[in-house]
This record gives structure tokens, C-alpha cells and sequence, in this order.
């Protein structure tokens, strides 16, 4: 029998790297460059434009772009022809995203991946926007449409068409360098505060309207307001959206962990995509609901998320994964989704019908025919299903498939160990406190060289030397184990990172700290972010860092740092207080300083049953011996307290 061989697919320029997002792409029949030197040089000696195409491996536009699109002969003909093709990932290189995400935004009035810009051979765009379908279809321009007209101009009318290039540069530039409005008189708290009550959905939760993201630091800010003057409202619209985003389908209920965001006001269909931030701050959001409400719930969210990172999301060294995919098998929340008899054959006709009720999995489905288990038409959220879950999370991986982003980054790995270190606080749980420690000490020994952070790691490799948020959210969570532990080894690390923040990053013309510094690549622009999207800007982390260091250490150099950067970050944050939640938060902080406690050590007390004892932003202080200043009283452990600008008597006991 004659047998006929098909060729394999030839690989592209991406086959040697280690982004998962690009070696998804290496086989393309595109001809993808990783950015870098060689693409740029090709486009100049070939004189052709360039087409930059960022996104990331868990996103569903960007898969659909890519089987419409990039894996198509007819397209990959053209742009192989008449472009030159580059790919990015935005988890590692999220200097080049920052830059082009803002051109897209400035061309199009919107932004989101796939990134699709079309730039000259010295890197400046002329046109830009998201995910464009084959041919023309819900509005959009064809793709096949697009490079051709792009095409056409560029050999016919070059100047009309690259115009845009130098004005879109000069006029982002110019918005960089513009001084911002003096804040002083403007209570900035209070403004994104009545912000968000203003547009908070007092029936589903959440602020405006569909879609609907989690957005975890607005509900820490509101926690905080509760928390500093008892604003009842405040507090309802956080743990109203606590409950309702844990009540729906964005919660998965059966593996546990959060997904990006809600596509309905209800929090019920998610873009099913789960991303390691976003679970970090959520386990930092519910930690602060339960430390400030003692509502058993909220612990228990905490504690769920912190159980799927663990169980899904760990490397076996200690670090944490990037995200899981929205897609399964190329079917986008497949692998999350039920037939109604699917759940009795797995485990039982009995716990199956009752589970189905509990978690309403109907016949007639609530996405698409099938249904996403949720609790919100259910009355009594009480019940116990947990010995059902192993099996059914297991049937799961049987019958689908679900790709894992394993790069590990240090910015959001920072975040999930600051969760892991404040749900220790709340739960006194010594596996959350190890997570952390295992995970930074994985940064130190896998993304670390002296003093230099880098951005990624996979594959045994690690990326591009780090931003401004690899810093600032490393500085955090080392701050964050140093208030769990005391451990000055930690201390010392944020105060080392801190300096190299300074030295390397900061504006000392106009303030604030660039995304970028001179150890790595130069752009266009210099990027200096201050907005708190989906993560909180490396500025506002900033801020955080500097109060809390000088709190803890009493240094006036840190005190310094603190009142220029609140000068800066307040006049950024001006127009839009709702956009700077994150910031906010340490200017509450700044204004209303935490308690000061020094605990002269006595007896057999444990510094263990201390930290946990005090409040999660509380600076605690333990002495050995006493001082002239701090004595011992009955020969017991003593406490000298100090908070709103008072101090109180020394005591044997802790009163807060």
C-alpha cells in the first residue's frame, strides 16, 4: 500500500523562545520575529513596514485571531511578503505593551489584546487597533483588506500614510511631560469613595455595568473607609460585591479560584480565563473583609483561592504559574461548564440531583445549552458538598483539556505572595506563610542576579530585566514577610531594592518613578504609570513601600521619599481619585498612620502569637532587653502603644 507523507511544519523565528504565548505562534506559516534588532534591521534593508502583533497565551481574541488569521496561507502570504512580522508577549514584555497599548488607545479611543499596530522601520506607529477578523465582519475592517490597503500606501503614498507617526509620538510625549493640577485642595479618598457608591449595583454587586471586573483594590479602598470612619455605605458595596462575585460564576465552584472578569452585570458567565493577579488580590481582599468583619465567609473565599493556587498554579520549586486559558480544546469555558446528567454519572444519582439544585445546573443551561455552577438564586449557601469535588475536578481533566501559562513572572508572583503572607495573618496557617517563603526565595534564586530583578522565568531561563513593577511589587511583598516574620533579612532586601528604585527609575524633574530605567532596552517613550488598571501601578505600589518604610524604620530618607511622591501621585490622581485606588489606600495610610507597638520581650511570650495579634498594617517592634525608653512592668512582656497621633500607658497586655 502506497502511504503518503505529509511534511511537518516548518518553525518561524519564535521556536527558541520560551514564552509560552510565542512558541503557541512558532509554527504559523507566518514568518514571526521575536522583537529585538534583527526584525527592525530586516524592515530597513527590505523597506517594509512592520506589523507588531502583542497579546498573551490565555486569550481567547487572540486565539481567534490567530486561527482566522495567522495560521491562514493566504494571510501569512501577504504579510510574509509586503511585512515584516513581530510578536509579543505582553506578561514579558510589558514595557513594548505599555507604549503601543496607549498608541492603540490614542488612534482608537479603546484598547485590548490582540494589539494589532502597524509601525515604521524606527519603531514609531501610523495605525493601530485590537482584533480584526479575516474579512469584514461586526463592523470591522477584513485583516486581508487592511494590509493590503496598508500596503498599497505605503508603496504609493508613504508620507499621508506615516504622518501620524511623528504627531502621535510628540503628542504622547508631551502629555508625559505635562505638570499636573495641585491636589491640595481636593479630599481625594473621599472623592473615588463617593465615586463608587455613586455607580455601585446595589442589587448584583459591582460597579456600573456589564462587564463587570473584580477589581479587587476599589473593594480594599471601601474596606479602608469603612475601616478608618465608619462609613456604613462603604462598607456595603464591598462585601455586597464580596458576596455576589463568590455567589457567581465568575467563582468556580468546583476547583476553586476566581476568573478575569463577568461579561453580565450578574457576575454569572466569566471570561473564563483565570489570571494569577487577579486571585492574589482577591485573596488579599477577602482576607481584609474577614480581618475587619469577622464574617466566617470571607475567610473561607480566602482560603479557597489560596487552596486552587496550590493545588493548580505551583511549580514544584515553589514559584507561581501565569494563568489558565479561557478555551479548551478551542471551545472558549468549555472545560468549566455541565450537562445536567453529567454531574449525577460522576457521582451519583442522589448527590448528583442535589448538588445540581444546589449549584443550579439545569436542563436548559444558563451559557450556550450547558451550565456554570453558581449560588445566586440559591437561598441557603451553607451546605457542604466538598467530597464531591475531587472527583468531579478530576473528571474535568478527563474530558477536557486546559492550557496552563507556566512562565513565571515576578511581578504577580510578588502580589500572590503578599496574599499568602496577610491570609496567614488572618488564619494563623503556617502552609500560607511557607507558600510565601518558598516563593520568594524562588525569585531570589531563579529571577535574581545581585541586585537585578528579571521579568520571567521558564523553561530554566530567565527574561528581561525588570520594571518598575517587578521592583515596587517585590519591594511590597518583601515588606509584607517582613511585618509576618520580623525577619530583617527581608527588611533589608526591600530597603536594597528600594535604593535601586530610586537610583535607577526615578523622575527627579518632574517626579515619579519611569516603567523602565537605563538597564534596559529604550523605546519611543518612557512610559511612567500612575493609572491602577486590572493590577495597581508600580507608582502607587511605590507609595505603599515608602510609608510603610518609614513607619517600620523611622528614617527620614524614607520620609522624604513619601511627601514628594504623594506630591506627585496626588496630582496625578486629581481628575480621576477612582483611578488611583490602589494609590489611595497609602495616602490614607500616610495621613492616618497604623499603631506603633514596641513589645519589650519577657517570659515565654511567642513574637509569632504577637504578629498575629495586632492589625494587618500595624508596626510592631520587639525588643529583647529593655532600653532607657522601654522598660519592663511586673516582670512580664510590656507594650508601649501609639496610634492616632497618641500614646498610650505601657501595659502587660496588648490593647488596640
Amino acid at each position: 500500500m502506497c502511504q503518503l507523507l505529509t511534511s511537518p511544519k516548518k518553525a518561524n523565528k519564535l521556536i527558541d523562545e520560551t514564552s509560552p504565548y510565542l512558541i503557541q505562534h512558532a509554527y504559523n506559516p507566518v514568518d514571526w520575529y521575536p522583537w529585538g534588532k534583527e526584525a527592525f534591521d530586516a524592515a530597513k534593508q527590505e523597506n517594509k513596514p512592520v506589523f507588531l502583533s502583542i497579546g498573551y497565551s490565555t486569550c481567547h481574541w487572540c486565539h481567534v485571531m490567530a486561527h482566522e488569521s495567522f495560521e491562514d496561507e493566504e494571510i501569512a502570504g501577504i504579510l510574509n511578503e509586503r511585512f515584516i512580522s513581530i510578536k509579543v508577549d505582553k506578561e514579558e514584555r510589558p514595557d513594548i505593551d505599555h507604549i503601543y497599548m496607549s498608541v492603540c488607545q490614542a488612534f482608537t479611543g479603546s484598547g485590548g489584546w490582540p494589539t494589532s499596530i502597524f509601525l515604521t522601520p524606527d519603531q514609531k506607529p501610523f495605525f493601530a487597533g485590537t482584533y480584526f477578523p479575516k474579512s469584514s465582519k461586526y463592523g470591522l475592517i477584513g485583516f486581508r483588506d487592511l494590509l493590503i490597503k496598508i500596503h498599497d500606501k505605503w508603496v504609493n503614498d508613504r508620507e499621508n500614510l506615516t504622518s501620524p507617526a511623528n504627531e502621535i509620538v510628540d503628542f504622547m510625549k508631551s502629555n508625559q511631560e505635562n505638570s499636573y493640577e495641585n491636589p491640595r485642595d481636593k479630599d481625594l479618598v473621599l472623592g473615588a469613595v463617593s465615586d463608587f457608591k455613586r455607580i455601585f449595583d446595589r442589587t448584583n454587586g459591582g460597579f456600573g455595568n456589564a462587564p463587570k471586573f473584580p477589581s479587587p483594590h476599589n473593594l480594599l479602598l471601601l474596606l479602608d473607609f469603612y475601616e478608618k470612619h465608619g462609613d456604613a455605605d462603604a462598607l456595603e458595596a464591598a462585601e455586597k460585591t464580596l458576596r455576589q462575585m463568590y455567589k457567581g460564576g465568575i467563582f468556580d465552584h468546583i476547583g476553586y479560584g476566581f476568573s478575569r472578569y463577568s461579561t453580565d452585570k450578574y457576575w454569572l458567565v466569566p471570561h473564563f480565563e483565570k489570571m494569577l493577579y487577579d486571585n492574589a488580590l482577591l485573596i488579599m481582599a477577602y482576607s481584609r473583609a474577614y480581618f475587619i468583619t469577622k464574617n466566617q465567609l470571607y475567610r473561607e473565599i480566602a482560603e479557597k483561592t489560596a487552596d486552587y493556587i496550590l493545588r493548580e498554579m505551583t511549580h514544584e520549586q515553589g514559584g507561581f504559574y501565569s494563568a489558565q486559558d479561557a478555551d479548551s480544546d478551542g471551545v472558549e469555558g468549555k472545560y468549566y461548564v455541565f450537562d445536567y446528567d453529567e454531574i449525577p454519572s460522576v457521582i451519583g444519582d442522589l448527590g448528583g440531583q442535589e448538588f445540581n439544585r444546589y449549584y443550579n445546573i439545569t436542563r436548559q443551561g444558563n451559557f450556550e445549552g450547558k451550565s456554570i455552577p453558581n449560588l445566586l438564586i440559591t437561598q441557603d449557601t451553607s451546605k457542604n458538598f466538598d467530597e464531591y469535588l475531587t472527583p468531579l475536578r478530576n473528571y474535568r481533566k478527563e474530558r477536557a483539556s486546559l492550557h496552563l501559562d507556566d512562565k513565571i513572572l515576578t511581578s504577580w508572583n510578588a502580589l500572590m505572595i503578599s496574599a499568602f503572607t496577610i491570609l496567614y495573618r488572618i488564619t494563623g496557617n503556617e502552609s500560607h506563610l511557607n507558600a510565601a517563603k518558598r516563593a520568594q526565595r524562588f525569585i531570589e534564586e531563579n529571577l535574581c542576579e545581585q541586585n537585578t530583578l528579571f521579568v520571567s522565568f521558564r523553561d530554566g531561563k530567565k527574561n528581561s530585566k525588570g520594571f518598575l513593577d517587578d521592583y515596587a511589587f517585590y519591594i511590597f511583598a518583601l515588606i509584607t514577610l517582613y511585618q509576618a516574620t520580623l525577619d530583617n533579612c527581608y527588611l533589608d532586601r526591600a530597603k536594597q531594592f528600594c535604593e535601586k528604585v530610586v537610583s535607577d527609575l526615578k523622575d527627579h524633574k518632574n517626579g515619579g518613578f519611569y516603567f523602565y530605567g537605563k538597564e534596559n532596552e529604550q523605546l519611543i517613550l518612557t512610559p511612567k504609570e500612575t493609572y491602577d488598571g486590572a493590577v495597581p501601578s508600580g507608582n502607587s505600589v511605590m507609595a505603599h513601600n515608602f510609608v510603610k518604610l518609614f513607619h517600620i524604620t523611622d528614617d527620614e530618607k524614607f520620609g522624604d521619599l513619601l511627601r514628594e511622591h504623594i506630591e506627585f501621585m496626588s496630582g496625578s490622581a486629581y481628575s480621576s481619585p477612582a483611578g488611583h485606588s490602589f494609590y489611595l489606600l497609602a495616602l490614607s495610610m500616610s495621613e492616618n498612620p497604623p499603631a506603633s507597638i514596641v513589645a519589650v520581650m519577657e517570659d515565654d511570650c511567642k513574637i509569632s502569637d504577637l504578629i498575629n495579634k495586632t492589625g494587618l498594617d500595624d508596626i510592631l517592634t520587639t525588643l529583647n532587653n529593655p532600653t532607657s525608653q522601654y522598660s519592663v512592668i511586673n516582670g512580664k512582656t510590656t507594650f508601649y502603644v501609639c496610634k492616632n497621633h497618641s500614646c498610650l500607658p505601657p501595659s502587660n497586655e496588648l490593647k488596640l
